[in-house]
């Protein structure tokens, strides 16, 4: 019999992660409204300082200290206690390897960012899914999911794909029913599209020991290709990071980069404006076919999740969304066959997706 090197069991049980599409069916390049990339692309000073990174022959530095003096300045937060990672998924996945491991239990709820399984998986821990209220994560149920082997709950919020909210007063009261030695991770990839930037979560992480916020720049910061991310959280937390975190994680032009688009919060100011703006002329669109059995979930991210009457109806209309040059999300892996979540892009190409969706719904 001839041996080979075999994965551990629960490895092969891990399904790959899907990014968001790019292409038609027929190979045909689509714009992109498929990822929650932003639009307006990125600070011009973060794109200079980018390029302007010509250290490519040298390691960069190991902490990123310039880059976390910075967001330390920005959100007031002691800059020890900020770690920086390969996106803040990199940082989720420190996060859930430190804490759990074979035999632990994962929570997180229905719909939520489809990397938390994988995560759980890598470590030989359990997903286990609460169910959710229209949508949207529901505290109790979290809080009734919780058994012993309970090691990390992971909250996206705004979540991704719905784009819901918890408010503040519902995470103060999950933490508050969560066991002391269950750790808390507040994923807020989308927090600066909040009017309060998510602050509240940040404060909740700096005075509990088992809270931990991530961060990254590859949304609203519009540098989703530098990857970069933080987290910052109680010493005890940071020190388990950044003992498992890479020795380089991000690279030069990675933090230049991120460093100057912390310091250009005009930008982010705009970005922000635009996205609700252009958010919520789209929302009333998809709103006007209600009558054709259209749906659009509540947001405060910078994508909509469309329901549709059924999966074959939101296949037609992804289909000719992509006819008309776009590339839209279709999760049926995660139970939403019936609906899609389509990135806010441009004011023009939102106009252009709207027609596509009316045209494909008829009268």
């Amino acid at each position: 019999m001839t041996e080979k090197p075999q994965p551990k069991p629960y490895i092969l049980d891990i399904a790959p992660y899907v990014p968001g599409v790019a292409k038609a069916s027929d190979g045909r390049a689509l714009i992109k409204l498929s990822a929650n990339e932003n639009p307006l692309g990125c600070s011009e000073a973060a794109l200079a300082a980018m390029m302007q990174s010509r250290e490519a022959a040298r390691y960069p530095d190991p902490d990123s200290i310039a880059l976390r003096t910075a967001l330390g300045e920005l959100h007031g937060i002691d800059p020890t206690l900020i770690v920086c990672g390969t996106g803040s998924g990199e940082l989720l996945n420190c996060a859930v390897q430190a804490f759990a491991g074979v035999g632990d239990e994962v929570l997180f709820s229905r719909f939520a960012f489809s990397l938390y399984p994988l995560l759980a998986k890598k470590v030989g821990a359990r997903a286990v899914l609460a169910e959710n209220e229209d949508f949207a994560a529901s505290v109790d149920n979290i809080l009734a999911a919780v058994t012993p082997r309970t090691r990390v709950v992971l909250l996206d919020n705004p979540n991704n794909p719905t784009g819901t909210h918890l408010p503040d007063s519902e995470v103060e009261r999950l933490h508050a029913g969560l066991p002391s030695d269950v750790l808390l991770v507040l994923d807020q990839a989308y927090a600066e599209y909040l009017d309060d930037a998510g602050a509240p979560g940040l404060a909740l992480a700096g005075r509990a020991d088992n809270v931990l916020v991530t961060r990254t720049f590859s949304k609203i910061y519009g540098i989703a290709s530098a990857r970069v991310g933080w987290a910052t959280g109680a010493p005890h937390l940071i020190d388990a990071l950044n003992r498992i975190r890479g020795p380089f994680i991000v690279s030069g032009a990675g933090q230049a980069g991120a460093l100057a688009a912390v310091r250009d919060q005009d930008f982010i100011r705009h970005c922000r404006s635009e996205n609700a703006q252009t958010r919520a002329a789209f929302v009333a669109r998809l709103e006007s076919l209600g009558n054709r059995g259209v749906r659009a979930l509540p947001s405060e991210a910078n994508f909509v999740l469309a329901i549709f009457p059924d999966q074959a109806t939101a296949e037609r209309v992804r289909d000719a969304i992509a006819d008309a040059g776009y590339a839209v999300r279709h999760l049926p892996g995660q139970g939403l066959g019936d609906a899609l979540r389509i990135t806010i892009g441009r004011k023009e190409d939102m106009a252009k997706v709207g027609d596509a969706i009316e045209a494909a719904l008829g009268n």
